[in-house]
């Protein structure tokens, strides 16, 4: 042991196409301000490289998962989400992660967590962020949760053993309600102009918006629309009217600070060719619709697992921006084929409107996860 460092024990995963820190819940400070220190000091935030961490200084590779044993008699272990600004002293636990819920199944059982069953482990998973349950299907092999396999998820290397993840019951998790404003479309009005969205809380709350109501084609890449300063500039001005209107801050300009995670913002169209960040061509007959999406003021390089559910509830709400550019393939199959930045992400969506109430029954993705590394993160005492 240094003298003047603890040792804090974690685990660097991959939970599809995104990478966290994974820490236990017994291995952290009780009181919340003195956890929050420590984590960041594992982060190394706030710092844009994230040197003195180790945080990737990215959106996709800044995230926190907290492991610990449920709370709750109907889920096997609790899993609290935050993601660590590198910008500011600020971790955001508002929301949920998908890509990295994928990779806490397989943790819990290589932990000891959930006993392991072979070939497949269900665990049920108590997200905290929203009091919601999320079940995950785990292939199992030797006791420990699969990592070889012949499935193959776009945005990631290789390929990996399939994990199922059942979002069903995150509907609303967030804002109380699968339609936050109980619209099916909403007007942001933005330096005088008005402009037409859907506001959808599955996973988490996202803004929809049609490509070319805000001068996009809709296949650009993240690069392309983070170099146009102006339009940036709209997209989080717009995110912030809906963030007020979903009741997570009280004025637009809070947005920025108070909830960055929250709401995401899609920027959907109609399927068509592309080229993706990763060199691979894009057929329209490939996808059921094409979207952008920004978090964290960042543009997304792939989809997010809780926008991908998300943007498959939308799809199947009738009258919804996404359900109106959604192809006429999308309509009728049982999965619904998002064309992102790095290629295409599939969802599992059923639902549909029931006496004019919109109802979601069904929404199932598919990811690959695994450990990287493990062992101890040194933190300074004085953090303590």
């Amino acid at each position: 042991m240094h003298p003047q460092m603890e040792m804090i024990p974690c685990a660097i995963v991959r939970g599809g196409t995104s990478k966290g820190i994974f820490l236990k819940e017994v291995d952290l400070p009780s009181d919340p301000e003195r956890r929050d220190a420590v984590i960041r000091a594992v982060f190394g935030s706030p710092d844009l490289r994230q040197i003195d961490g180790l945080g990737g200084a990215d959106v996709l590779t800044s995230k926190l998962a907290i492991i610990g044993p449920s709370s709750r008699a109907d889920c096997d272990i609790d899993y609290t989400f935050g993601q660590v600004s590198f910008e500011t002293a600020f971790i955001d636990y508002r929301g949920n992660c998908g890509n990295i819920s994928a990779a806490v199944g397989g943790f819990a059982i290589d932990e000891g967590m959930v006993r392991a069953v072979e070939p497949m482990t269900t665990v049920r998973i108590h997200l905290t962020n929203c009091g919601r349950v999320l079940t995950a299907e785990v292939p199992v092999v030797g006791g420990r949760a699969a990592v070889d396999g012949d499935f193959v998820i776009d945005g990631c290397p290789g390929s990996g053993a399939r994990v199922t993840l059942d979002w069903s019951d995150v509907t609303g998790s967030i804002t109380g309600r699968l339609l936050p404003t109980g619209n099916l479309k909403d007007t942001l009005e933005v330096d005088g102009r008005k402009y037409t969205v859907s506001i959808v809380d599955a996973g988490n709350p996202l803004v929809f918006v049609h490509a070319a109501s805000i001068g996009m084609v809709g296949t650009e890449s993240p690069a392309e629309i983070e170099g146009n300063g102006a339009l940036m500039a709209l997209i989080e001005r717009m995110r912030g009217r809906a963030a007020v209107l979903c009741g997570l801050v009280e004025r637009p300009e809070e947005a920025s600070t108070r909830s960055p995670y929250n709401p995401f913002f899609a920027i959907v169209s109609e399927p068509a060719p592309y080229l993706a960040i990763n060199g691979k061509e894009i057929a329209a007959g490939d996808v059921d619709l094409v979207s952008r999406l920004l978090f964290m003021l960042r543009m997304h390089k792939t989809y997010p697992i809780t926008g991908t559910v998300c943007t498959g509830a939308a799809c199947r709400i009738p009258g919804t921006v996404a359900w109106e550019v959604l192809g006429e393939r999308g309509r009728s199959a049982p999965s619904i084929l998002i064309g992102h930045p790095s290629g295409v992400v599939p969802v599992e969506a059923k639902g549909g409107v029931v006496d004019g109430v919109p109802k979601i029954e069904r929404l199932g993705v598919y990811r690959t996860a695994r450990r990287i590394m493990d062992g101890y993160a040194y933190v300074r005492k004085g953090v303590f």
